[in-house]
């Protein structure tokens, strides 16, 4: 069985640039030597619930790719299932840029990043965008955050096609302030000066 995240991602042209720079041997061993990686284990499920961001890359009509941040608390991107996420997208969004191309090409990659760890997880899927009115009430409870408060406007499925771990090499670490604070175990105040 093959790694899917790379049959779909090494292309001909892809294939070709690492002949080209020397990493097609390395690239083949890692195809041919990993799991399909098309289902979420637990070590997937706990990374995304403990994510507050992540960056959405959709393509529209004339070929441009578009990549968004979405935010909110750690684990509004919500483990469906082994194969399916969800996440609410909440009243604010006037652009609609992402909703927009969906709407004709379902692709998108997904990327969460760890900074303090250094950890990434890159993700392929289908995406689906429902109205929140169409969304059953257990659907919309499993994808609301009690206290962020926000009103839903549309849930977002997506049926995952295919995931990888990528290297950390050049991961800055960066933190939040939540995780300034756990790190360096000092009073806030403490913190705040030495920033």
């Amino acid at each position: 069985m093959t790694h899917q995240f790379t049959d779909i991602v090494f292309t001909e042209s892809v294939k070709a640039q690492q002949q080209a720079y020397g990493s097609l041997a390395h690239n083949n061993k890692l195809q041919a030597n990993y799991g399909p990686n098309d289902e979420l284990s637990l070590r997937e499920a706990e990374f995304i619930a403990a994510r507050d961001t992540f960056y959405l890359a959709t393509v529209n009509e004339p070929g441009w790719p578009y990549v968004q941040h979405r935010g909110g608390p750690a684990g509004f991107l919500k483990v469906l299932g082994a194969k399916q996420l969800a996440y609410a997208d909440f009243r604010g969004n006037k652009q609609l840029v992402s909703t927009g191309n969906l709407s004709l090409n379902e692709r998108c990659s997904i990327i969460l990043v760890d900074y303090p760890n250094r950890r990434r997880l890159k993700i392929l899927g289908h995406t689906r965008v429902a109205n929140a009115a169409d969304v059953s009430p257990e659907i919309l409870r499993s994808v609301t955050t009690e206290e962020y408060g926000a009103v839903i406007e549309r849930v977002f499925f997506i049926d995952l096609v295919a995931f990888d771990w990528n290297c950390p090499q050049h991961i800055v670490p960066r933190f939040t302030e939540a995780e300034a604070f756990e790190k360096w175990a000092l009073p806030r105040d403490q913190l705040e000066n030495n920033l």
